[in-house]
């Protein structure tokens, strides 16, 4: 199947089956949305969720959090991976928020990058989710299931970018995002994938290897080489 073609079936399969793809973060602001993504990183949104409605009532504003110490912050983030980097990542980027765009979380990915504790993939999530800038943000989920259906050959996620931002129409790329994530997050799963549900399973790369390796009726029903 042409690259073309796989990336219009797969445009066409999520348009039909999952019309409301967002982010499972919750945020009431861009400042919100930008603590809750890097919070996410090596953690899920569900518990990160857990926890945001206390930070952000105790920090509406990055000039709150700019001049909180790392002890509080630490305190109300413990429970989340990396609570320490996390922290001072936190305390920092809004110190640079303050010093450097005047409160104002920017739009552009390479300002949002010289924010500390946010790389390529935060910045493309807070472009295309507040700015709705038409770029692809690659985590893990992405990364797995774009190599898996053929969307990409790519082994790095600037690769992976790369093949995704030129494959789906620009008006679809933050959609395309949401797509990827949630199919990965609930059906591509990195371990155990739920193939016999998945409604991409008839181009995917990978299919039969993973239904062989997880589906004993499979393996019994194959007949011997």
């Amino acid at each position: 199947m042409e690259t073309a073609e796989r990336f219009a079936r797969v445009t066409d399969w999520f348009s039909a089956n999952m019309e409301t793809a967002e982010t499972e973060l919750h945020y009431d602001t861009p400042f919100h949305l930008l603590i809750a993504v890097i919070l996410s990183a090596q953690c899920t949104d569900r518990r990160v969720n857990m926890h945001t409605p206390q930070i952000f009532t105790r920090f509406p504003e990055p000039s709150d959090l700019a001049s909180a110490s790392f002890e509080e912050v630490y305190e109300l983030i413990r429970s989340i991976s990396f609570p320490n980097n996390k922290a001072k990542h936190l305390i920092g980027m809004a110190q640079k928020l303050v010093s450097d765009f005047n409160g104002i979380v920017p739009s552009e990915t390479y300002e949002l990058e010289t924010l500390p504790g946010v790389g390529r993939k935060t910045a493309n999530v807070i472009a295309s989710v507040i700015y709705d800038k038409p770029v692809i943000a690659v985590d893990t989920h992405v990364f797995r299931v774009s190599r898996r259906i053929g969307l990409s050959d790519g082994s790095t996620p600037e690769a992976v970018e790369k093949d995704l931002t030129k494959g789906f129409a620009e008006e679809l790329r933050g959609k395309a995002h949401h797509w990827l994530i949630l199919h990965g997050r609930y059906i591509c799963t990195a371990r155990k994938p739920k193939c016999p549900e998945c409604g991409l399973k008839d181009f995917c790369r990978e299919y039969e290897g993973f239904l062989y390796r997880y589906c004993p009726t499979h393996r019994l029903s194959r007949p011997e080489e």
